[in-house]
């Protein structure tokens, strides 16, 4: 049955994948799916019904792994299951995972999420989690980082983190017990194991824990320490909930925060995804019209016919720069199909990276940073020069 088990939680957050792995229908349940935003209680009962809850998360019902009817009441600050109908067996995998998330999960990306970031330019990752616990089920509670070496936004990412703050029942992780690790402060069980879609690493708790506030970096870097990811993939989504193997009415998530500090600026606000990076620098510092200098840090990842590039304009002059526009010219068949903190024109060639509304100014001694995601067919070269509003970083 472990097979099984592994098998299952592969497509725990693939809706179309479990339906067709599966067999099972949504007919006869109340619908309310990608509701707007929730001010009184919101009921669902969809299969992968969601909705958002103070303007910035995502609560999700996500019943992937039982055809038997169950529902969440969202509330304000997070949810509860009202009705958890059917069982499956403590030996495969659970019914569901009722959650609240900050990120994006199957291109459901929650309201102003910077997500996905890379891990070397977070500075924190800061969240807050209660938990409120019933003796009447078989379940975890589980707090879920999702990485992976690309900035994805859809489907199944490389490597799962979990961390199991209570577990009723006989139920265990995906793989086997590897060890005992020290994390953010407190001891955990560790187990590693592959669920036949991703890998996963588990920190389980010794004694419930119901509420908690910590930074997920911790969780990462250890994660990174056992070789199970690296500093230059991405946090894709952190995700917070219940996977139930029997009933599971009265479980319920009653807070949640989640915001990720990118760059030295807080990013649970902003506009698009993103992320920042050290790396390689391409570019140097000289004086030019209106008394700026600058430095350009320009660090890619690739990949058979694509990649992403992260790059942060470092303001070394004695002046702030405003509505910062940043030129460069892309290698030959390298075009850009998506940025973030930032607008690319146009999508090869000679192009412009400008601002956006809320981070035109550099001040002096700072910096800014945008990243964009693109196709290559040749050279995966970097750019070999970089002007800064018409003046020449070299």
């Amino acid at each position: 049955m472990k097979s099984l088990q592994q098998a299952l939680r592969s497509t725990r957050r693939t809706a179309v994948a479990a339906l067709a792995a599966l067999g099972l229908g949504i007919g006869g349940l109340v619908t309310l799916a990608s509701a707007p935003a929730a001010h009184a209680d919101t009921q669902i009962c969809d299969q992968y019904g969601s909705t958002t809850i103070q303007g910035k998360y995502v609560v999700q019902n996500n019943r992937w792994g039982t055809s038997a009817t169950q529902c969440i009441n969202v509330t304000s600050s997070g949810f509860q299951v009202t009705t958890a109908d059917g069982s499956v067996a403590t030996n495969g995998a659970p019914k569901s995972y009722p959650s609240i998330f900050n990120g994006c999960h199957y291109t459901n990306c929650s309201p102003g999420t910077n997500l996905p970031a890379q891990l070397s330019g977070i500075s924190s990752a800061p969240t807050s989690i209660s938990y409120s616990f019933v003796n009447n089920a078989v379940f975890d509670a589980a707090y879920d980082i999702w990485l992976d070496p690309t900035p994805k936004t859809d489907g199944v990412n490389k490597t799962e983190i979990m961390v199991w703050f209570n577990h009723v029942g006989s139920v265990q992780p995906v793989g086997s017990k590897v060890g005992t690790a020290n994390v953010a402060g407190r001891s955990w069980d560790v187990w590693t194991g592959n669920n036949g879609g991703n890998d996963v690493i588990s920190f389980v708790a010794p004694s419930a824990i119901s509420s908690w506030s910590f930074d997920v970096k911790a969780f990462a870097n250890e994660t990174i320490s056992r070789g199970l990811a690296q500093n230059n993939w991405y946090l894709t989504s952190v995700q917070a909930g219940f996977e139930p193997w029997q009933n599971g009415a009265g479980l319920a998530v009653t807070s949640f925060s989640s915001s990720v500090n990118v760059g030295g600026s807080s990013t649970n606000g902003g506009t698009s995804n993103g992320g920042t990076s050290s790396g390689t620098t391409s570019g140097g510092s000289t004086g030019g019209t209106g008394g700026s200098a600058c430095k350009v840090t320009y660090a890619t990842q690739t990949w058979s016919g694509g990649f992403t590039a992260n790059v942060t304009i470092a303001n070394t002059g004695s002046s702030a720069v405003s509505n910062w526009k940043l030129g460069f010219t892309l290698p030959s068949g390298q075009t850009v199909t998506s940025a973030w903190n930032a607008t690319v024109s146009p999508t090869s060639g000679a192009v412009t990276a400008s601002s956006l509304a809320y981070n035109g100014s550099i001040p002096a001694g700072g910096s800014q940073s945008f990243g964009f995601q693109g196709t290559s067919s040749g050279s995966t070269a970097s750019p070999s020069a970089f002007t800064l509003n018409g003046t020449a970083c070299s």
